[in-house]
């Protein structure tokens, strides 16, 4: 594995229990890097490696088994924190965040290193922690969606004006396009003006229709989640995890091997992270709102989640060189689907104007935050070689 060449420009890092989706599914894995994709070469001193002597068992077994161990020890304290006597539930809400994020480096993990594991093992566990790690996630990002799209309501429109709903809303053209004045408006408000308070009308209103539509969400989520806690399903990946936190099922022969055995799948993972760097649209076919791009965008956010997570078992840490890359494209994210939930509720049946105008005006928000943050991760990204798509 490398360790890049990066540049000067730093942003602050991503918190780990911020909303994620799911690890990658079982089924095919992440798409190989193309071969002609750009390759950097390291211009520094010799990359790290894992000491010589070390056994490949012996650097991702305590790996595995220290994410076994914490996966438990969350979710005992998730059980205590889930009694009636805690009120405000915030601490089941931070178990529930240490649950996802072991469940998904261990998943991970399964996923980069299953040449050395036991493949059917390897592969079945992965699946279940995928399905728990997906069901857990589902609250906490309505939640965050929806407190993401009332605050940019909010900075959008300004202070609430009442005053206002009695003014002739502006015309539209369409939910995600600019208001118009209207012919009539040379005794009334400036165009500006007068849009601001159509803007303030619809605002409220659309506010109501995300909390009520985005809380419902949430709702389901939060039942699916404790109806999955309670399944046999779960109880049987809490068992195997369990399992797991005494003994690392192998390949045949992989007992003994040195740690080179991990550095192959390890930079596997790398290259396929670049291939996907190299692969992106570049920013002159860039357009306001491209949401076909979005999924190339995804996928290379989980495929820098596997490099990192490779990163720490085979160096015992995290790369700091990707922080910044990787919460550019965590922000990406969430603009991307608060972009799709705006949009989403600008087609329900029967919204006045106002409204729609409005959820049209967040729905550009939330896009123009997307190539932001697209911006903000090519300034970021380490490897600057594999910018420059062929």
């Amino acid at each position: 594995m490398r360790r890049p060449d990066h540049q000067t420009t730093t942003r602050p890092p991503a918190a780990e229990g911020g909303p994620e989706d799911g690890p990658p599914s079982a089924g095919g894995g992440p798409p190989e890097a193309e071969p002609g994709s750009p390759q950097p070469g390291p211009r520094g001193a010799t990359p790290p490696r894992p000491a010589d002597g070390v056994t490949a068992d012996a650097v991702l077994a305590p790996y595995l088994q220290g994410q076994a161990g914490d996966f438990l020890r969350s979710l005992r304290l998730h059980r205590e924190h889930s009694a009636p006597s805690d009120a405000n539930g915030q601490g089941a809400e931070a178990a529930a965040r240490a649950l996802r994020r072991s469940a998904r480096r261990i998943s991970g993990s399964l996923h980069t290193f299953r040449t050395v594991l036991d493949p059917v093992w390897a592969d079945h566990l992965r699946t279940e922690l995928a399905w728990l790690s997906g069901t857990l996630a589902r609250e906490h990002a309505y939640a965050g969606r929806l407190t993401r799209l009332l605050e940019a309501l909010h900075q959008l429109s300004g202070a609430a004006v009442p005053a206002a709903r009695g003014t002739k809303p502006a015309a539209t053209k369409s939910a995600g396009a600019g208001a118009s004045p209207s012919s009539g408006a040379a005794a009334g408000p400036a165009p500006d003006a007068q849009g601001r308070a159509a803007l303030g009308v619809g605002a409220a209103r659309a506010g109501a229709l995300l909390e009520r539509q985005l809380t419902l969400a949430r709702t389901r989520a939060h039942s699916a989640a404790l109806q999955a806690l309670g399944s046999s399903r779960f109880h049987a990946v809490a068992d195997a995890v369990a399992l797991l936190a005494s003994e690392v099922p192998l390949a045949p022969g992989t007992t003994g091997r040195g740690a080179e055995a991990l550095l192959e799948p390890a930079e596997r993972a790398e290259q396929r992270l670049i291939g996907a760097v190299a692969a992106l649209p570049p920013d002159a076919s860039a357009e306001p709102y491209n949401e076909a791009q979005d999924a190339a965008w995804h996928q290379t956010r989980l495929l820098l989640r596997l490099h990192r997570y490779a990163h720490e078992v085979v160096l015992g840490a995290a790369d700091p060189v990707l922080t910044g890359a990787g919460h550019a494209l965590d922000l990406h994210r969430d603009a991307a689907e608060a972009a799709a939930a705006a949009a989403a509720a600008a087609r329900t049946p029967r919204i006045a104007p106002a409204t729609a105008y409005a959820l049209g005006v967040l729905h550009a928000d939330q896009r123009h935050e997307v190539e932001a943050a697209r911006a903000v991760f090519r300034e970021t990204w380490p490897y600057a070689a594999a910018m420059t798509a062929p």
